[in-house]
C-alpha cells in the first residue's frame, strides 16, 4: 500500500510538472494568482454559508442521531452542477493535491468563523483497506490534511478503521445507507479520545450515516468526548427541506 501511494504521488508531480494548473471545474488553465478553481468559477460556488452558523440545515439534519458540538460543509453538491468535478477529481481521478488544496480552503473559512477553536484533534474517515489500496490513497486525508494545517491542530489518520468491506454508498438508497456502515467502524488500539473535541472529516455529506457510524464508535470508548463534523459539500438535496 505504501509503495502505491508513492507511485500515485510520483505520478502527480510529473503531470504537475508537464501540465500547467487548470481549474477542476471549468477546465481553463489557471491564470498568475488564482489557487485551486479559476476567480470566475470561484465566484459562483454554491457556497453554504454554514460555517460558523448554529443551527443551519446539516446540523438539524442531525438531530437526535448523534450529539455533535457542529456541522458544517463548504458548498453544495449539487446534481448535475459542474461543481461535482472537484469531488470526482480526486474521488475518482487520482487529483489527491486538489484534495489537500480543498481541505486548506475550507480550513481557512473555519478558521475565520473562530467556530472551531476548541478542536483537539482532526480524525478523517477512513477507508477499507482493499478499497484505498485499490485508489492509492484516502482523499479525506487529504482533506483534513489541509484543514490541519491551517488549523494548526494535529491530525491522527488512523484513529479509525472500517472493520467491513462495503460497496459504495452511492449505490444505495437513503435506507440502505445506514444498514451499509452501521457498526462498521471501530477505532483503532492506542487511539486516545477521553476528554477531547474531534473534529471528523469527510469529503460530502449525504445522509449522514458515514459520519454518525464513526462517531457511535469514538462514543463507544470515550463517551465524554464531544464530536464535530466538517465535510467538504453537502448534497443540497438531503438538506432542501431544512432550509
Amino acid at each position: 500500500m505504501l509503495i502505491l501511494n508513492k507511485l500515485h504521488r510520483a505520478a502527480g508531480d510529473l503531470l504537475a510538472l508537464i501540465f500547467p494548473p487548470t481549474c477542476p471545474v471549468c477546465n481553463a488553465t489557471l491564470s498568475e494568482g488564482e489557487q485551486v478553481i479559476c476567480n470566475r468559477c470561484r465566484v459562483a460556488m454554491p457556497m453554504t454559508g454554514y460555517i460558523g452558523r448554529i443551527d443551519n440545515a446539516m446540523e438539524r439534519r442531525l438531530w437526535g442521531l448523534v450529539p455533535f458540538v457542529q456541522a458544517s460543509a463548504l458548498y453544495f453538491y449539487i446534481e448535475g452542477s459542474p461543481y461535482r468535478r472537484i469531488i470526482h477529481a480526486f474521488k475518482y481521478g487520482s487529483k489527491w493535491r486538489l484534495a489537500r488544496n480543498m481541505g486548506e480552503w475550507l480550513g481557512g473559512e473555519m478558521a475565520r468563523s473562530h467556530a472551531f477553536e476548541s478542536i483537539d484533534v482532526i480524525v478523517p474517515v477512513p477507508l477499507h483497506p482493499l478499497r484505498r489500496m485499490w485508489r492509492g490513497y484516502n482523499q479525506s486525508e487529504y482533506l483534513a490534511e489541509g484543514v490541519a494545517r491551517v488549523l494548526k491542530r494535529p491530525i491522527n489518520r488512523h484513529a479509525l478503521r472500517r472493520t467491513r468491506y462495503t460497496t459504495s454508498q452511492t449505490r444505495h438508497s437513503k435506507n440502505e445507507r445506514w444498514d451499509n456502515v452501521h457498526g462498521h467502524f471501530a477505532t483503532r488500539r492506542g487511539a486516545s479520545f477521553a476528554g477531547k473535541h474531534v473534529l471528523l472529516v469527510d469529503d460530502v455529506f449525504t445522509t449522514g450515516a458515514t459520519i454518525c457510524a464513526c462517531a457511535e464508535a469514538i462514543l463507544r470508548v470515550a463517551p465524554d468526548c464531544r464530536i464535530s463534523v466538517v465535510t467538504l459539500a453537502v448534497s443540497q438535496r438531503e438538506v432542501a427541506d431544512l432550509f
